[in-house]
Order: C-alpha cells, then sequence, then structure tokens
C-alpha cells in the first residue's frame, strides 16, 4: 500500500519525548491459588429469533443457546406451556437458533444457523425431525417461506441461494445464487407462481419464478431489502428507511419514506394490510397502497428488535427480541408485554460479546438485549439494553457500552438500581455516525476524559471510522458535546483501537468491510495507524490528522489487523484472517515502525498489559498467552478454555492479582495467569 504522511522525524522524536511507563509494582507468586473458579452462566438470555402465531398459540425459538429450544407459549394463559428441544443435526456443524420459522401443513419449519439446516416440529405429536441442510458450519437459513400448496422455501446465508424443499417426497431443489456477489437472502415471500426474495449486499428485491428459476428484478434499493410480503397481487418490502410497493408483475412501483427509521419485521393481515415494525425505536406502523406516509399505531416495547407480526381481530401481536411477547389493539393503541423470563421460559447461557471488572468488583457481562452483572457475593442482577453489547468501559463510576445495531453509545449507573425490580435505568448518551453500526473496540481515555469507538460499517462497506466522544464537563454523566468521526485508513474498517500515553490513537484495521466481503479496493493487508484526534489545522480549521500508516505484514496478505495494544513504546498486534498460523502476533517499535519479535498463536483474540505484562487470549482452542515484553515466542498461560465467546476472547483483570475474569465454556470464571505458575489446563469445575 502507498504510505500516506509518513513522519520518519515524529516517530524518532516520538522515543525520545515519550518516556517508557513505569513498571507496575511487584506482585507476589502464589501458585496455590486455583487455576480456574467457575462462577456459574457468564450471560443468561431468554432472546429469541423464528416467532410467530399459529391457532391461537405463539411459537417462539431460542437465540444463542445450546441446545436450542422451540417454546410453545399460551397467549391466553400468558404462559410458556412447553418447551422441545431442536438437537444438533448430522452435520459437523452446532445450530443456535432459527431465524426461519413458518406453518404449514400441521408442521412447523425452522430454518437454523450457524448451520443453515431444516427441521420440522409436528403439532399433533411434537417430534422435531431434521430434513435437510443447505451449507456447512457457519451458514445460516435467515428466511423461510410457505408457499399456498405446502412447499417450504428457504433463503440462505452466505450462499445467497433460494433452496425449494418438497414436505412430500422431501426433494430439494437449489434456485443457485440469485444475484453477483449475493451473500445474504434476507427476507422471503411466496405465491402460488413466484418466490419473491430481500438481498441484501446487491440491494435488490427480487421474483424467482417458481417453475423455470427465472429472476426478475422488482425494485432496487439504497440499502438491504430486511422485509418482504406477498398479497393478492403486490409486493411489499423495505430498504432501510423506504417502503417499496410494486405490483408482482414489475409494476406501478410506489416508495414511501419511513423517515429516520428503517424497516425491521412486516405481517400480512387477511385485507392485505400490511404492519410493519421499525429499528431501532420499535415504533409500529400500518400501511396500504395509496398511503403517502405509514400509519403510526403505537411502540409497545421501546428500542427493541421485532421477531414477527401476526393480526388477529383488532390485537397485534408481536415478539421482541429481548425474550417478550406483547399484543397491541390497533383501534385503541393499548398495548401490553410480558417477559417470557416471567413466563416460564427456561434460562439458557449465551456467547458472550464483551466482559469489564468495575471499580467496585462488580463483572459486567455483555451479551444480546441484556447485560449480566455479577457482583462479588455470588448474585447477578441483569440490564436490558437496546441491542448487543460489543463493548463496556467505566467511566467515572458509571458504565458506558457500544450497542449494535443501532450504534448507539448507552450509560448505566450502578449507582441507581432500582430497589424493588433490582434493575438499572439505561441512558441513551451517544451516536455513532450514519452507517458505522458496528463497533469493535471502545476505549475510556481517562487522561483526557474522552471514549473513543472504533467501528465498521453495515452491509458490504468497507470504510470503517474512529468516533470520539468528549466530556467537555468533568462532572457530566454524558457527553455535552457532538462527536468527532474520523475515517483514518483509507477503504479499510477498523477493528481495535489502543490509546498512547501522550494521547496518539493507534488503531489496527480490516480490508474485509464490516460484514466480511472481500476488498474491492486497492488495499491488499490490513493497515496499522497512529491519529492525532486532537489536532485542529489552524487554516482549515479541520479536525484529526493521519500522523503515519504502515501495512505490518503486506507481502502476506493478512486482511484482518484484530486487535492492538501499545505499552512503553511497543504496539502489539493480533491477526485474524491470515494464510497460516505463523505471525499472527507481532510487536512493532513505535519508533521506527520496525517488527522486534514475531510469532506464532493458534487463533486471534484480545491483547491486555497488566502488571507490565502483555496478554493474548485467542480462539482456537480457548488459550491465553503471554506476548511480552521481550519475549520472541508467546508463552502459554492457559489453555482448553473453550471457544464460547461471541465476539472476541476477553479477560477482565483483577487489580493487584495475577488473576482476570474470563471464561470455561460459556461459565463466567477467575483463572490464574501468573506468568511464574505451572500452565492453567482442564478438566475445569463445572
Amino acid at each position: 500500500m502507498t504510505r500516506r504522511l509518513l513522519l520518519p522525524l515524529l516517530a524518532a522524536l516520538l522515543s525520545v519525548l515519550w518516556p517508557a511507563s513505569p513498571a507496575s509494582a511487584a506482585v507476589p507468586a502464589d501458585c496455590t491459588v486455583p487455576g480456574a473458579e467457575t462462577r456459574g452462566i457468564a450471560s443468561s438470555t431468554w432472546a429469541v429469533t423464528g416467532s410467530l402465531v399459529h391457532e391461537g398459540r405463539a411459537y417462539v425459538v431460542s437465540r444463542g443457546r445450546k441446545p436450542v429450544v422451540l417454546a410453545e407459549y399460551d397467549l391466553a394463559q400468558k404462559q410458556v406451556v412447553r418447551e422441545t428441544v431442536i438437537p444438533d443435526g448430522p452435520g459437523a456443524g452446532v445450530i443456535e437458533g432459527g431465524y426461519g420459522l413458518v406453518a404449514s401443513g400441521g408442521k412447523l419449519y425452522v430454518g437454523t444457523y450457524v448451520e443453515a439446516a431444516l427441521y420440522s416440529y409436528d403439532l399433533a405429536t411434537h417430534q422435531v425431525k431434521h430434513l435437510k441442510t443447505f451449507g456447512g458450519s457457519g451458514d445460516f437459513i435467515w428466511s423461510l417461506a410457505a408457499a399456498p400448496d405446502g412447499t417450504i422455501y428457504a433463503g440462505t446465508y452466505d450462499t445467497g441461494r433460494v433452496y425449494e424443499y418438497k414436505p412430500a417426497t422431501g426433494a430439494v431443489r437449489d434456485f443457485g445464487v440469485l444475484a453477483t456477489g449475493e451473500r445474504y437472502v434476507r427476507s422471503l415471500a411466496v405465491d402460488g407462481t413466484d418466490v419473491y426474495a430481500g438481498l441484501l449486499d446487491t440491494k435488490k428485491l427480487v421474483a424467482v419464478n417458481r417453475s423455470t428459476g427465472a429472476v426478475r428484478v422488482l425494485a432496487q434499493g439504497g440499502t438491504g431489502f430486511t422485509t418482504v410480503s406477498v398479497g393478492r397481487t403486490r409486493v411489499r418490502g423495505t430498504s432501510g428507511s423506504t417502503l417499496y410497493d410494486v405490483k408482482t408483475d414489475g409494476t406501478d412501483l410506489r416508495t414511501v419514506s419511513l423517515g429516520t427509521e428503517s424497516g425491521d419485521a412486516m405481517g400480512l393481515a387477511p385485507d392485505y394490510t400490511v404492519y410493519l415494525s421499525t429499528r431501532p425505536e420499535g415504533r409500529i406502523y400500518e400501511y396500504r397502497t395509496g398511503y403517502t406516509a405509514p400509519k403510526y399505531l403505537g411502540t409497545p416495547v421501546p428500542q427493541d428488535e421485532t421477531r414477527g407480526l401476526s393480526l388477529n381481530g383488532t390485537t397485534l401481536t408481536g415478539f421482541a427480541g429481548f425474550g417478550k411477547v406483547w399484543q397491541l389493539d390497533i383501534a385503541t393503541g393499548e398495548s401490553s408485554s410480558t417477559k417470557l423470563r416471567d413466563a416460564g421460559f427456561s434460562e439458557g447461557a449465551e456467547r458472550p460479546q464483551s466482559i469489564l471488572r468495575a471499580s467496585d468488583g462488580q463483572v459486567w457481562v455483555g451479551g444480546h438485549f441484556i447485560v449480566n452483572v455479577h457482583a462479588p457475593d455470588g448474585s447477578k442482577r441483569f440490564v436490558e439494553i437496546p441491542g448487543e453489547a460489543k463493548a463496556l468501559v467505566e467511566r467515572n463510576g458509571k458504565i458506558y457500552s457500544a450497542l449494535y445495531p443501532s450504534g448507539r453509545i448507552i450509560m448505566i449507573d450502578p449507582a441507581t438500581i432500582d430497589p424493588v425490580t433490582q434493575t438499572y435505568p439505561v441512558t441513551v448518551v451517544g451516536q455513532l455516525p450514519s452507517g458505522q453500526q458496528r463497533p469493535w473496540d471502545m476505549e475510556y481515555d481517562a487522561a483526557r476524559d474522552r471514549i473513543l469507538v472504533a467501528t465498521a460499517p453495515l452491509g458490504t462497506g468497507l470504510q470503517g471510522a474512529l468516533t470520539v466522544f468528549r466530556f467537555p464537563d468533568p462532572t457530566a454523566a454524558e457527553p455535552t458535546a457532538t462527536p468527532d468521526s474520523f475515517p483514518v485508513v483509507t477503504n479499510e474498517s477498523l477493528m481495535s483501537l489502543s490509546v498512547g500515553p501522550d494521547g496518539t490513537v493507534y488503531v489496527g484495521a480490516d480490508i474485509r468491510g464490516g460484514g466480511g466481503a472481500p476488498s474491492t479496493s486497492w488495499n491488499t493487508a490490513a493497515s496499522v495507524a497512529a491519529f492525532d484526534a486532537d489536532h485542529v489545522d489552524q487554516t482549515t480549521g479541520k479536525k484529526g490528522k493521519l500522523l503515519w500508516e504502515t501495512d505490518p505484514f503486506a507481502a502476506d496478505g493478512y486482511d484482518t489487523l484484530q486487535d492492538v495494544t501499545v505499552h512503553n513504546g511497543v504496539l502489539y498486534g493480533v491477526y485474524k484472517r491470515t494464510p497460516t498460523t505463523a505471525k499472527r502476533w507481532f510487536a512493532m517499535n513505535l519508533a521506527t515502525r520496525q517488527i522486534v519479535h514475531q510469532g506464532d498463536l493458534p487463533g486471534y483474540g484480545e491483547v491486555q498489559v497488566h502488571n507490565d505484562k502483555v496478554f493474548a487470549s485467542t480462539f482456537f482452542n480457548g488459550d491465553v498467552h503471554l506476548l511480552g515484553p521481550g519475549l520472541t515466542q508467546a508463552q502459554r498461560l492457559a489453555t482448553a478454555l473453550d471457544d464460547e465467546w461471541y465476539t472476541n476472547p476477553q479477560l477482565a483483570f483483577v487489580p493487584d492479582t495475577w488473576q482476570a475474569w474470563g471464561l470455561v465454556g460459556r461459565d463466567l470464571a477467575l483463572l490464574r495467569l501468573d506468568p511464574s505458575c505451572p500452565q492453567v489446563t482442564g478438566p475445569y469445575p463445572s
């Protein structure tokens, strides 16, 4: 890659002007401390994926837990009356949920992830049967639809295909990739002649003839189509904040704005009226052809995702991603909701997304729509949040989190716990820039009282950003100024960041973009860059300045630099998406930008500094290694912890000890990571 704004003189001066941090006070070794102490489920969940109403009963599929559970909910009694396990299929993949759910011919059909498998559930016998698998480990059935004749259609990721399944014979037909470069068939609907598919990458709404397989483009959106429904003569779908309404033959295309909201879920009434939910607010709208704007009906569950919508009379039933069933009277606007947790839905253990040990000793574990707060006495509380807690930091005793997919920054004040419900209120304090809804890393810079977030875009976009939230008033609970956002590295997403002692922000980049799509730019390898977010050009007033950028292993084609951290003038990095395990970690002298150490790791993860040592926790076995200072080969400190993180394997160290909070399987565990003690190995307590 061509180097931009290289400042060799500044780099040389840096080693002189930037004194090394003093080593932490010596922490004595105590190898009698248990290698691992487990404390139960790290991230409890009641989240749901596929949801529907059929013959007066509601059905939901669990999200992120093992094994996957299909739950039956009595709408009148407001109780879960049955739970049925959906086992893993015969392939090597493991299923963790099912977004596709449809009823037909006395059965429910479930389309699962992270193996794209199709199951049936007999409503009379309650028996589950694996039918077909449409992909390997890591694949999704994103959407299912049933034709009037009972034929089932499945839309997949990351193959971008539609499959046909005939229940009577078990015959399968593959309609192929619906558009060049497409990976996501995000939504489906079907009538007697065509399958209607909403595509994410290529932003198309298409019709596929069920007989010939011919594909027709009905609409081209500005972003991916996430919802679709078909009535008697018209197809409706949403692409971002626009609702598209077109005849099934492709004529009479109409568009209606959803304002600042994006389409989330769509339900169809018997008279073909569309009921639509939106993100991120969770608002519910009614739409019929001829409306110039959708009619607002209410917000039964604010700031949550919607999994399904069904109308019976004047009662609209919906399902919130957190794990709630809500009902809205479309005539009066009155609504109510029930937490499935309170209705008998069993607790599940999901793969955590983030972890933080707060200054008061509580351990915060982020998940889907929930943060688990583990107290030192072993008790646990839950915080409902509007999304996935991708990162957690502490500022002045308050907890901040960056959320996907809303791109919001929220604040939780532990001092405001409700004495009755034992929950904490959540305050939205910031918003990432438009399109930057994948927060990968977050750091609180206490010396300058600012929160920094490294992000990637949605979909197939490549350009990431560094966003800085400042606190001009040190006593303020939230930012009082508009955040500054900087692209930093051209045509690369940002995966990680680390703030140096002088305030320079170092970022690790990714050429694959937010959705993991191959790079379409000239970039051939992931970059490391140094950025001054406080610089202001005195002539133009432009904020921010790129100090330097380099590709440590440009010739090797390393696509993704998963994490970086700075310690005593050295930048440590760990790669993901590498051709081999060689050189998965490196140490770079920041004064010279030369690699001083490099070596193998079994996988990728996060790098952290504690007690003047540099640690890396990684996937592909669940290991913790010591990387430095001064090591030429990584020293393994713990192994076989399992690979149950949803994002990156992480550690939350306990001050003045060699212990850190992490995972053993999906359990929260206190790990001994003293480099002078024997390696921690299993079997571990459960």
